[in-house]
């Protein structure tokens, strides 16, 4: 697809979105995970340098 990028993820992963995008009224899960990945991609953007960056990243788990 034209200016779309395909992710794996786990099938268990895909039942909660899933399941919680409907929830939340969102139109498709793919619309869900636009959404979430843009509000955490906002707060990192925020930040005022790579260290705070990776600060960040470690805080949520992403790093370690």
């Amino acid at each position: 697809m034209f200016g779309f990028t395909k992710v794996k993820l786990e099938k268990s992963l895909v039942d909660r979105i899933s399941r919680f995008s409907e929830i939340a009224g969102y139109s498709s899960p793919e619309e869900f995970i636009t959404h979430a990945l843009e509000k955490e991609l906002a707060q990192l953007e925020d930040a005022d340098s790579e260290e705070e960056i990776k600060k960040r990243l470690q805080g949520l788990g992403y790093m370690s």
